[in-house]
């Protein structure tokens, strides 16, 4: 057995994962009112998410992807922009303010406007809305007129500090000249970081019964780049934003349920090896499980969120105050630049008010029921994708903790699809930039809840964190690493089992 140390907690891991009390509070978010499950609950919950053998019929419940937050689906764009359904008359005006504050347009400082001052002075977009659509997934410039305000390029360099008290933290710091992350928009007077360019390879992938796939392999350049050379050792890493839906619910997933399916060192010998990311809470001062993001960097949904506004805009809040936003101590006219900082929000460009509603509104995004889950074909794909294994990383089923003065998310079987761990996906897919414990060739399984509706929503059909793959079934064949069995399983089976996997998918 081994023991891991998070500061004043401590993790054992022997196989799978053993953990204490105070180790599992003390990696949950503090401000989660939680209430502890019986004897007699925890028994139902492991037997209510136990994966199922029986793919002749749903599973009960199974249509409520969200429990009782879960909305019908609507058959146009807003389908990801509902609140959730059970957060009552007080939530859903609480939602609609977070809604305002998420689609209002930044200007720059000084304004007449000065609760909407305070943009940049580089940044990536001037609303939250600018890079997440309609609430969901962004996608790379398609042509030379499509700007790329909803992808963009994390940067660092090696070296540096880690937080105390954290095992096999990865040391970066940000780049001394552009920071940690690339704005391409500047105000009048202050150059754009960067342009991203992006090229394209197209490799061929022989697939069963004489069909073929065709991925198309970026690379990524910072072009034109404002303030000088970047540093010899900087590492790039593209990110598009994720869809939005069903965060509040993923938050409240106990610490213990995720930890307990870890297996670092794969005990176990099926080849899978999640690992949990810990990273630093601002806001709570210790450690905590990451949960947001792509590499699971981010802790709660708040931080999550204050981390956007000030890197993707330029805005400061209570977890970020940084009125220049991400400007380095090298871009001395962007620190010395106007900012907006309000006396009455605390010298902040959003108080926590603000940032609180925002947060609101981002918990409660409604995730939409499924749609034909007793179709037969869509029954089988879920079997093909059962037995291929893709539920060892994509885990169907959780229960959220029970929560006091939480109702919304309280106490609810959710199927996220997403085990909200790290792992290796091989160097097809790796960025190559380590962030928190995660090295540069594993990501957070991504939730895979809302997911046939992306076209719907979004208009197009882009996935992975960059949008390389431009069909779910592309999406599945740059799978590699720990899940290039379960992808080599699905380039042999027959064209007919590959679309009936891909129809359960769109039906998720």
């Amino acid at each position: 057995m081994s023991c891991k140390t998070f500061t004043i907690v401590s993790l054992c891991v022997a196989g799978g994962v053993a953990f204490s009390a105070g180790a599992v509070e003390g990696l949950d978010d503090p401000h989660l009112s939680v209430i502890p499950r019986t004897a007699e609950e925890t028994a139902r919950i492991q037997a209510v998410t136990e994966p199922t053998t029986d793919f002749t019929q749903p599973e009960r419940f199974e249509a409520m992807s969200a429990g009782a937050a879960t909305v019908r689906p609507r058959a146009n764009r807003d389908a990801f922009s509902q609140p959730s359904a059970n957060i009552g008359f007080d939530g859903e005006l609480d939602f609609k303010v977070g809604n305002g504050l998420f689609k209002k347009i930044w200007v720059s400082a000084p304004s007449s406007t000065l609760a909407s001052d305070g943009l940049g002075p580089i940044y990536n977009a001037r609303a939250c809305q600018r890079c997440h659509i309609k609430d969901g997934r962004g996608h790379p410039a398609e042509n030379a007129e499509d700007g790329a305000v909803s992808m963009f390029l994390r940067v660092s360099i090696p070296g540096g500090e880690g937080p105390e008290g954290i095992e096999d933290w990865i040391a970066t710091q940000p780049d001394p000249v552009y920071g940690r992350q690339l704005q391409d928009f500047g105000l009048p007077g202050h150059p754009a970081e960067y342009r991203l360019n992006i090229t394209y390879e197209e490799v061929e992938v022989p697939l069963s019964d004489g069909e073929t796939a065709t991925l198309r392999k970026p690379t990524y350049t910072a072009a034109d780049l404002g303030y000088g050379p970047l540093h010899p050792d900087a590492m790039l890493s593209p990110r598009v934003a994720p869809q939005m839906i069903g965060l509040g619910l993923l938050e409240a997933i106990p610490a213990a349920d995720i930890l307990a399916a870890a297996d670092p060192d794969d005990a176990d010998g099926d080849g899978i090896s999640g690992r949990p990311n810990i990273v630093w809470s601002v806001e709570h001062d210790r450690p905590m499980l990451g949960r947001f993001g792509l590499k699971a960097g981010a802790p709660t949904v708040k931080e999550q969120s204050a981390g956007a506004f000030v890197g993707d805009m330029g805005i400061s809040t209570p977890l970020t105050p940084a009125n220049w936003g991400e400007c380095t101590e090298a871009q001395t006219a962007c620190r010395e630049a106007r900012h907006g900082g309000d006396a009455r929000d605390d010298g902040f460009e959003i108080a926590m008010e603000g940032l609180d509603l925002v947060t609101f509104y981002s918990q409660n995004l409604a995730v939409p029921a499924r749609r034909d889950i007793d179709d037969p074909e869509v029954l089988r794909g879920k079997q093909l994708f059962y037995e291929t294994g893709c539920i060892a990383c994509h885990t169907p089923k959780h229960v959220t903790h029970r929560l006091d003065g939480q109702d919304a998310q309280s106490f609810q079987l959710i199927w996220p699809y997403t085990d909200l761990l790290l792992h290796d996906m091989g160097e097809g897919l790796a960025d190559n930039r380590p962030e928190g414990r995660a090295n540069g060739q594993e990501w957070r399984t991504p939730p895979l809840w809302g997911i046939g509706m992306t076209e719907q929503v979004s208009g197009h059909t882009y996935f992975l964190h960059d949008g390389r793959a431009r069909s779910l079934l592309e999406a599945v064949l740059w799978h590699g690493g720990e899940a290039e069995e379960a992808r080599d399983q699905v380039v042999e089976m027959p064209k007919s089992d590959r679309d009936a996997l891909i129809r359960f998918l769109e039906s998720l």
